[in-house]
């Protein structure tokens, strides 16, 4: 009798020492959250060139390097793929490296860059950042603001995604005389520990004529309960924008908006899309105030995407395809094209969006 007891308490054991290891990462989870302090000032590395000039064509180059883990074979878990990292740190190293050379093959003057990690697991604790502080900061001007600071995600189980810190960097061939980081609005609930923090930074380069331009990076929601705080995110960045038109000076945004902006690309790029509402139309109505959305590609007789569905290896005509990178910019910014490169997804899950402007006089 008392061996047969004994079994009784055994797995009730095992059942209270899983009960409480569940409620230690619960707290662990809820203790260690925190978002990034809003109105951030960032420090400007490096002198530049001197100040904008009007009329003049410049270019820009946005790029979400995916934190060097999407090659074409890869899917992530988030977006039902199989994988939470980078197949290793070779893997994450070669990804970006491969994403770097080909921002700098464009010749660009401004580069955004997001999803570049610091120190995270999924890639291997490889400093992305100082691999594109050195690839790219030898000639340009360059700011990094924190995106997020993730507590360790305890999931899939068997190949856990762990902690994430990771940002957004913006590079600059002009002066820059500051940067600030500004915090989006997130999630209250529980989805705050899948969408993470989020914000966006303002760069701001004297011109020539006395007024300055103001170059946007960033990188909205993605995994969102409902669309009310990706509109709301849209409204803080547009009304920003706005404020600093009408001030007289010229802003320029570039980066990964998850959001549709072809409002259908299904049917754009003739691919299946059922079931993929993760990316909803931009809210174009809610830009107002001289402040215009720039689609890369548009009117081009056979656009090319700047995003994949990473639910699994990329299968070009039969993966989901659709345009979340481009471009906002000011009435007094003249666009002379807008375009995706088509690196065939080599080195990320997106393919680098390019713009050619100028500053009206």
């Amino acid at each position: 009798m008392k061996r047969r007891g004994l079994w009784w308490k055994i797995p009730t054991a095992a059942l209270a020492l899983v009960l409480a290891a569940v409620l230690g990462y619960l707290c662990y989870a809820l203790l260690t959250y925190y978002r990034v302090e809003d109105w951030q000032t960032l420090t400007v590395n490096g002198q530049g060139g001197g100040p904008a000039e009007t009329d003049r064509s410049y270019k820009l180059l946005s790029y979400n390097i995916g934190f060097g883990a999407y090659s074409p074979d890869y899917g992530f878990f988030m977006d039902g793929g199989d994988y939470s990292r980078a197949f290793s740190e070779e893997a994450a190293r070669a990804n970006v490296t491969g994403a770097l050379e080909t921002a700098a093959g464009q010749a660009p003057d401004f580069v955004f860059l997001q999803e570049v990690d610091a120190d995270a697991t999924r890639s291997y604790h490889v400093d992305e950042q100082q691999m594109a502080a050195e690839a790219l900061g030898g000639d340009m001007v360059w700011v990094s603001a924190q995106n997020y600071d993730s507590p360790y995600l305890l999931w899939p189980l068997t190949c856990p995604h762990g902690a994430s810190r990771s940002g957004i960097m913006t590079f600059s061939n002009c002066t820059v005389t500051g940067s600030v980081r500004r915090s989006l609005p997130v999630e209250a609930g529980l989805t705050r520990y899948l969408d993470l923090d989020r914000c966006y930074t303002v760069t701001r380069v004297p011109v020539a004529d006395g007024r300055e331009l103001c170059l946007y990076n960033v990188h909205l929601s993605a995994y969102t309960s409902d669309g009310t705080v990706a509109t709301e995110q849209v409204k803080l960045l547009a009304a920003d924008m706005a404020a600093e038109y009408a001030a007289g000076n010229y802003a320029v945004c570039g980066g990964d908006f998850n959001k549709d902006l072809w409002e259908d690309s299904a049917a754009v790029f003739g691919v299946a899309g059922e079931g993929q509402t993760w990316a909803q139309p931009f809210p174009e109505e809610l830009l107002s105030g001289g402040i215009r959305l720039e689609v890369p590609d548009a009117g081009a007789a056979n656009p090319v995407p700047s995003c994949r569905n990473a639910d699994g290896p990329y299968v070009p005509g039969e993966s989901f395809v659709l345009t979340v990178d481009g471009f906002l910019v000011s009435e007094n910014v003249t666009v002379e094209a807008a375009s995706v490169v088509d690196t065939g997804f080599a080195w990320s899950d997106h393919n680098p969006v390019l713009l050619t402007f100028r500053l009206e006089p």
